[in-house]
This record gives structure tokens, C-alpha cells and sequence, in this order.
């Protein structure tokens, strides 16, 4: 009874509600910051070790130069992010934990700059909104996070939370969630200089990909595109874009 008591105590004192002006909405976590990006550089140091990054300063610049300009101007601005372009001609671009960006050499083969800062400010939307981490705490559940965190506090270095989080990415996100980080790259595309018709033209771009053989992982787990179109060319449409 006492044992569980503690567990109880620790798991209430180690949740934090705060406002999250990327979702306009209140929002606990058991995962601060602190440990959302130490599991973010264990995934990343994972994910270094099996994958091939780019040979090309230039390009790697240019991207984490794009990527750094709508960092800069999103809901959570305050992380280090990070952007790495993996040699690989599938058309993808994913976030772990953390602020750390991926994009595949084949999605820049098929984007313009301010196409390319939809793309980034999609997945920024993801880590702003915190939806890798609130999947995370549901698939590590109270037993294990509560036991953890009696346990071992530097879990976050754990391969097996490591793995699991990867794993929760992997699966993809919710329509809501994809659509949300759809508004969010539109209004950080926007505040960072770029064309908002930008994220209808990359769409449509990735659209036309996917019927081929191409290797298209970034559309895979989304909404339609034709529903993501929509929605961005209605709040272009709108008196007051966010």
C-alpha cells in the first residue's frame, strides 16, 4: 500500500501542465523537456548508425539554413533543432523527439526552397504540438513510466525507451494530428517569408508520386492529399491567416 502510494506521489509530481500555443490548449506530460530530448538523441544516434547521411556540405546547409528560419518563428523556438538529409531516394522527411529533423535526398530532388519550408515546417509542427511525446506516454503506459522513474531516473538513455519511441513515430500520426501539423507548417511558412501557395504546390508535387514506384513514405500514413489541399487552400482563403 505504501509502495503504491510512492508510486502515485511520484507520478502526480512528476506531471506538468502547461499551454501549448501550438495546439491552443493545456496539456500534461511526464516527459520533460530536458528527457524529451535526451530520448530524441539516443533515436538519432540510432538512426545515424543505420542510415547514410548526404556527402554534401552545401546541400546539409542549405537545408538546416531553411529549416533554422522556420524553427526560428514556430510555437516552440526554444529547442536546438537539428536537421540532417539521410542518401536516401525514398521521398520522406520525419521528426523524432527533441527538435530533430530528417529529410531523404529524394524529397529535396523534388522541391523548391519555400516547398521544401512547408515540408520542414510540417514536421516542426509535430515537435511544437509535442505528438511524438504524447504517443510516447501512452505507449509506455503508468506501470512503466511510474516504475521507471522509481527505478531508473536517467531513462531516457535506455535502448528500450529508445526503441519504443521510434517505434511510435514509425506508426505515424492520427488525421488530426497530421492536419494540425499541416495548419502549423502553413503559419510557420508563412512568418518565415514564404509563399503559403508553397504548401498546396508541395502537395500536389507529392501527390503526383503517388501512383509510382518511387519509394513515397511521406504521404503513406497522412490523410488524403486531396482533404490536406483542401484545408490548406481554405485558411490561405481566410481574412486572417495564423
Amino acid at each position: 500500500m505504501k509502495n503504491s502510494l510512492l508510486i502515485f506521489t511520484v507520478f502526480l509530481t512528476g506531471c506538468v501542465t502547461i499551454y501549448n500555443p501550438a495546439t491552443q490548449k493545456r496539456e500534461s506530460y511526464f516527459i520533460d523537456e530536458k528527457t524529451e530530448v535526451a530520448i530524441g538523441k539516443n533515436i538519432t544516434k540510432d538512426i545515424l548508425q543505420e542510415n547514410k547521411t548526404i556527402n554534401d556540405a552545401n546541400l546539409s546547409q542549405y537545408v538546416t539554413s531553411v529549416g533554422g528560419k522556420v524553427a526560428k518563428v514556430s510555437d516552440r523556438n526554444d529547442l536546438p533543432y537539428s536537421f540532417y538529409v539521410l542518401d536516401d531516394k525514398k521521398i520522406n522527411a520525419f521528426a523524432v523527439p527533441g527538435g530533430y529533423i530528417f529529410v531523404n535526398k529524394g524529397l529535396l530532388d523534388k522541391l523548391n526552397e519555400d516547398e521544401l519550408a512547408f515540408v520542414l515546417g510540417h514536421e516542426i509542427g509535430h515537435v511544437a504540438a509535442r505528438h511524438s511525446i504524447k504517443k510516447l506516454q501512452v505507449a509506455l503506459g503508468f506501470n512503466l513510466l511510474t516504475s521507471i522513474a522509481l527505478d531508473n531516473p536517467d531513462y531516457a538513455q535506455t535502448e528500450q525507451t529508445a526503441a519504443i519511441a521510434f517505434n511510435v513515430i514509425s506508426s505515424g500520426y492520427s488525421r488530426q494530428d497530421e492536419l494540425l501539423a499541416d495548419s502549423l507548417g502553413l503559419k510557420y511558412l508563412i512568418r518565415a517569408g514564404y509563399s503559403p501557395y508553397a504548401a498546396i504546390n508541395a502537395l500536389q508535387k507529392l501527390e503526383k508520386e503517388e501512383g509510382s514506384n518511387l519509394g513515397l513514405v511521406f504521404l503513406r500514413s497522412h490523410p488524403l492529399t486531396k482533404e490536406r489541399i483542401k484545408q490548406l487552400q481554405k485558411k490561405i482563403e481566410e481574412p486572417k491567416i495564423p
